[in-house]
């Protein structure tokens, strides 16, 4: 089947079996490997990516789902190729990731809750990130990575702009 999926504002006309998954096209069609795979199962968070604005789990849609759908990678979430975005620089800075297997789906989780709530409350960031495991950091750094990039985005007042996150 022929699909047109809009991932990080560039559509992409791809050819899909009917039972390929969003994770699958994006990593193998796309070329976007920042995605990850991990449980398969939609348990650990590692394949998360919005979807018209909301984050869902990548391994758990079918690519064709999300025909004229925008898409948003962690390779998105930079202004330009080799720069980081808010989001990722504030995870850099604070040692919010350690191996990295996690880190894509918990940006896009930061940025899914960071567009809603530009003033989230520890206990806000706790539940956004939930359905995401990590199994190096013990989330404290994390959390600490999501309140920053929140501090700096209301700095920048341009906080619920969806480039702003970037």
């Amino acid at each position: 089947m022929r699909t047109s999926l809009r991932v990080n504002g560039r559509t992409r006309e791809v050819e899909v079996e009917p039972r390929m998954t969003l994770l699958d096209a994006l990593r193998d069609k796309c070329g976007l490997k920042g995605t990850h795979a991990g449980c398969e199962h939609g348990v650990c968070g590692a394949c998360t990516v919005l979807v018209d604005g909301e984050a869902v789990r990548s391994c758990l849609m079918f690519a064709v789902q999300c025909d004229d759908m925008e898409i948003t990678t962690v390779e998105g979430m930079a202004p330009e190729e080799g720069e980081l975005g808010m989001i990722q620089d504030s995870f850099c800075e604070t040692h919010g990731l350690q191996c990295g297997y996690c880190t894509p789906g918990m940006v896009i989780a930061a940025r899914a809750l960071l567009e809603k709530n530009d003033e989230p409350t520890d206990h806000d960031i706790r539940e956004a990130i939930s359905g995401n495991i990590c199994r190096c950091t013990g989330y404290g750094q994390i959390v600490e990575a999501i309140r920053l990039a929140a501090k700096r985005l209301r700095e920048s007042n341009v906080a619920r702009s969806p480039e702003a996150a970037r």
